[in-house]
């Protein structure tokens, strides 16, 4: 049975009613629903082995991966299932002929079969409005090294 930490049943919906279709039941393990979200990106196993139920999830979810592709270091996991991510950049200014670093925040969902640290450097893709200032999903996670500046690209 999945998790149930929610206040509302949480279901994966694709396997809704299947009495009525006329499928077989299954005996040897609760049949997952999962999908390859394209681009080069493989399913983590936790999402097809896995038992949690996440409505938002890029790989158990009809939530597609459409749009830009991004990268940026993990600054907080404090909220549930979603953190901030930082990008870094050089902005140029042209009176001076110099760069100067800038950085923007950014929102993304976080679905349970990654386990993401602050410091990690994680992929993101967009999708769908999630809520307010979520536009982004994470599709992949890279460990961090052991010493990372504040401005890591430069």
């Amino acid at each position: 049975m999945a998790e149930q930490i929610e206040k509302s049943y949480q279901k994966q919906a694709i396997f809704q009613n299947a009495k009525a279709r006329g499928s077989k039941k299954v005996v040897t393990r609760e049949k997952r629903w999962y999908k390859d979200i394209g681009l080069g990106y493989k399913t983590p196993q936790e999402a097809i082995n896995g038992t949690y139920i996440d409505k938002k999830c890029p790989f158990t979810s009809e939530v597609s991966i459409r749009g830009r592709i991004l990268t940026g270091r993990v600054v907080s996991t404090k909220m549930n299932r979603t953190i901030i991510i930082r990008r870094d950049y050089l902005h140029f200014i042209p009176k001076y002929h110099r760069y100067e670093k800038r950085h923007k925040n950014l929102a993304a969902h976080v679905s349970p079969a990654f386990r993401v640290e602050l410091g990690d450097t994680v992929t993101v893709g967009q999708c769908r409005p999630l809520s307010k200032t979520v536009r982004f999903n994470v599709i992949r996670v890279s460990k961090s090294k052991a010493s990372t500046k504040s401005f890591g690209k430069f």
